[in-house]
């Protein structure tokens, strides 16, 4: 591989650049997870981090991926045998999908073409045909990491009241957290799912579920066997500012950090960079003559852009040709996008400027790969930037 100088482009959805600021606050000393300095700061990012999920009740914090998140949302909620709907809308929908088949849910799946988000109208009619209410919680993945699609969650909740069902939410905000406006409270979601690599501009480590009252309601009666994800004992250690088992001491300096700078910059203004950006990059894509991978312009994602290469080129050429000229990382294809697309990270820790050496580093990529594009992509994009 070609040795190089300058800083390496990380331009993958996740795990995304990690600001300074929280590079340093983590390298912090460890402290002592039960004493009251620990306590303090358990305290104050407990009620921090509630903003951003857009939640005034409990977040409860893992140290774990958001594949620990994932199970944790299910174990605290559901009982053997529960029926779930759940949707083909990617890699990480079908993922979640088969983690409920393995803990003995049974799966009322709605495959799709992974180029469009949840459809609300099959969300009511699905849940209007269950007259006996066997349908206990509706899986939603609210930013589809592999596909750059983004499902419409208040057009999803408004499908379950107009279904008038009990069924309860769970929405995957893993690659949205931070980065897509997200209102857990008010759009009526009884677990949001997150971690700390993507839009909260940490390394992997730290899991989250904010939980809504009728989902701590659930946690009541549910009887999936849970020990390490059992919200109750944690909940219960957190009204102290303790956990039950060792925290990722570090790793909260670095939340603390990162929540930091959300609030500097503001969550609006936060989601509007990033609006920009994606827009920015859609339109180098469709300036190139190439195609965005989401088929509907309404769930087109803020996070990152999926981009079609065409069936005679090869997308992971492409990538490989990047990363060695350019020292650029993009997302490889999952699953059955594999080869076909490439994807295109534009969440987190980023400005314009790092945008346009993103989508120059692209350009001159597909150039070098011959795929026929136009150069004209690059311009398109920076009129969008300069516009703003």
């Amino acid at each position: 591989m070609t040795a190089h100088s300058g800083r390496h482009f990380l331009q993958i959805p996740g795990p995304t650049n990690v600001p300074d600021r929280v590079l340093r606050a983590i390298a912090q000393p460890t402290i002592d997870h039960r004493g009251p300095d620990f306590a303090e700061l358990a305290l104050d990012l407990l009620q921090r981090v509630k903003p951003v999920f857009g939640t005034t009740g409990p977040v409860v914090i893992y140290p774990s991926s958001g594949t620990g998140a994932w199970e944790a949302a299910l174990v605290n909620t559901l009982s053997p045998g529960d029926r779930v709907l759940a949707f083909g809308t990617g890699h990480f929908a079908t993922l979640w999908r088969d983690m409920a088949e393995r803990l003995g849910l049974v799966i009322d799946f709605v495959p799709g073409d992974w180029r469009r988000g949840v459809d609300p109208q099959v969300v009511a009619e699905r849940l209007a045909s269950d007259k006996a209410h066997g349908i206990a919680a509706v899986m939603v993945v609210h930013n589809e990491t592999s596909t750059g699609v983004t499902s419409r969650v208040p057009e999803i909740r408004a499908a379950i009241d107009q279904a008038d069902h009990p069924a309860l939410l769970l929405v995957d905000t893993i690659s949205s957290l931070a980065s897509i406006d997200y209102r857990h409270e008010e759009w009526g979601v009884d677990v949001t799912v997150s971690c700390s690599q993507k839009g909260l501009m940490l390394p992997p480590g730290l899991g989250f579920n904010a939980v809504s009252e009728k989902a701590l309601a659930a946690n009541a009666r549910a009887r999936l066997p849970k020990s390490y994800w059992d919200w109750a004992p944690i909940l219960e250690a957190n009204e102290r500012g303790y956990y039950p088992y060792t925290p990722a001491t570090n790793l909260f300096y670095g939340l603390r950090e990162a929540l930091l700078l959300l609030e500097e910059e503001g969550l609006r203004n936060v989601f509007a960079r990033h609006n920009r950006h994606a827009e920015a990059t859609r339109a180098a894509v469709r300036g190139w003559g190439l195609e965005v991978l989401c088929a509907d312009e309404r769930e087109y994602s803020s996070s990152l852009t999926a981009v079609l290469v065409g069936a005679e080129h090869d997308a992971d050429k492409v990538r490989r040709i990047i990363l060695d000229r350019f020292d650029m990382s993009l997302g490889t294809g999952l699953g059955k996008l594999a080869g076909r697309v490439f994807r295109i990270g534009h969440l987190g820790d980023l400005n314009d400027l790092t945008l346009a050496g993103t989508l120059s580093g692209v350009q001159m990529g597909l150039e070098l790969a011959n795929v026929p594009v136009d150069p004209a992509g690059l311009q398109a994009a920076l009129q969008v930037l300069r516009a703003a």
